[in-house]
């Protein structure tokens, strides 16, 4: 499928990593891979988002401790999560019903699932 100038622009933003230990995977990967925390969130009670990447940004790693309860995956960035949305489900992809806005705590994105089942979190600005 080629991509036209009305098609929504996904990009691959962030994969994330399941650890045991946050912060020991955190010293791990800053200190001996060399990469910089560009995102440390405290998103609530043993809810703690964390980002790496490389020096000069690229594709970041999100740290996700196995209790937080965050699922691990791929997360894509596009700039407009509804007109993604939208375009998806128009194509008949399977998307979640509607866009998740949780307000100031994170984005609005949404769930969309391959062939296989595997899930892909599209996030709108990431």
């Amino acid at each position: 499928m080629s991509q036209t100038t009305t098609d929504t622009v996904i990009r691959v933003a962030t994969t994330t990593v399941v650890v045991t230990d946050l912060q020991r995977a955190l010293d791990f990967y800053v200190d001996d891979l060399g990469l910089q925390v560009v995102r440390d969130a405290e998103l609530g009670p043993g809810m703690r988002w964390v980002e790496v990447a490389p020096a000069g940004g690229g594709t970041t790693i999100a740290l996700i401790a196995t209790d937080s309860g965050f699922p691990p995956g791929i997360r894509l960035g596009t700039a407009d999560a509804d007109a993604a949305h939208a375009q998806l489900r128009e194509r008949g992809v399977d998307v979640d019903d509607e866009v998740l806005r949780m307000g100031e705590m994170a984005p609005p994105m949404f769930t969309v699932r391959d062939p296989d089942g595997n899930a892909l979190v599209l996030v709108e600005g990431a």
